[in-house]
């Protein structure tokens, strides 16, 4: 596996993905494209998301945070997740039978 596959982990073969970046934990920006290539203003405000999240607990384990999120629009859906110390952001059209909800 190249160096570029395994900082991906397959976020670019996602099925009708719109655009994707990888953030590192202080939240430079290590690889992106389609829609959010170069898009440092979403990656911010992702970033102040997952800070904000991770200061509430849900859980009665003081170790165990969320892993991912979901930010629904009305035209697409930003799924978050977070892994080995990177957050994942994958864009998607939001599905027909969704927006009807």
């Amino acid at each position: 596996m190249s160096g570029s596959s395994s900082l991906l982990m397959g976020i670019d073969k996602i099925a009708d993905n719109s655009g994707y970046f990888v953030l590192n934990r202080e939240g430079a920006v290590l690889s992106s494209a389609g829609d959010l290539e170069n898009d440092e203003e979403t990656a911010n405000q992702i970033l102040d998301i997952i800070y904000s999240a991770s200061k509430v607990s849900l859980s009665k384990k003081d170790d165990e945070y969320f892993q991912r999120i979901s930010l629904i629009y009305s035209e697409f859906v930003l799924l978050v997740t977070v892994c080995n110390s990177r957050i994942f952001v994958v864009k998607r059209p939001l599905a027909k039978s969704d927006k009807n909800e």
